[in-house]
């Protein structure tokens, strides 16, 4: 019988010094490497560890991370009724190192996944480019871009995929305002789409969900 391929063991025996941090989540490794070093441990993944795809990369924003809990009077911890999961341990955030970048990829050939996270600096958040590695990166990248406002070095046409070019900020951070900065209109006499400052009064709205499923409630119906 073929020895069962051991994709963190093979992590730590190409990978080594690189490696910051090494971990098992629900039956598939991550590991956590130095945004320099990003583009050396990608060829490496690709080319001696059979993880030949690409599937993703996405952008984390760490603000505020572990300091609130969504909360409610009468929330339970389990079922439809809870809206967060708590975490038995919690990271500590480095406030120079606020944002992430995380690589999924897939081995076909040894049926396993492998992602990478590299934390890069809150105020000039760049890391290099993938794109010569693996084309479909071209979008991924460019999405992290738009989003999240992280600088891709060496990608071939940086620029905004989903919103508009002229669009202010990147959504997908926490200090994002919920409303946004501006907002856009039709201009009779102009004859073209305008922007403006934002007429909506902000406010946050935060999801107060109670949920009474008979399914979850068993023990409370008992008692």
């Amino acid at each position: 019988m073929a020895k069962q391929f051991d994709l963190a063991q093979q992590c730590e025996s190409k990978l080594g010094e690189k490696i910051i941090a090494l971990a098992m989540h629900h039956g598939e490794c991550w590991i956590t490497v130095a945004a320099q070093d990003i583009l050396a441990v990608a060829k490496k993944c690709r080319d001696s560890l059979g993880l030949e795809q690409l599937l993703d990369v996405v952008g984390v924003d760490y603000a505020q991370y572990g300091d609130a809990e969504w909360k409610t009077d009468q929330a339970t911890g389990t079922g439809f009724s809870r809206a967060a999961e708590c975490l038995e341990t919690q990271l500590t955030i480095d406030p120079d190192k606020r944002f992430a970048v995380v690589y999924h990829l897939l081995s076909l050939k040894h049926n396993a996944r492998l992602s990478i996270k590299c934390f890069v600096d809150t105020d000039m958040p760049r890391i290099q480019s993938l794109v010569d590695l693996w084309p479909c990166a071209n979008w991924h990248e460019r999405e992290v871009f738009d989003m999240f406002g992280v600088v891709f070095d060496g990608h071939p046409d940086l620029r905004r995929i989903l919103t508009d070019y002229g669009f202010i900020g990147h959504p997908f951070r926490k200090d994002f305002p919920l409303n946004g900065h501006v907002e856009m209109r039709y201009d009779e006499n102009e004859g073209r789409v305008v922007y403006g400052p934002v007429e909506i009064e902000p406010r946050t709205l935060v999801a107060r969900v109670i949920r009474h499923d008979n399914r979850y409630g068993a023990e409370e119906a008992e008692a």
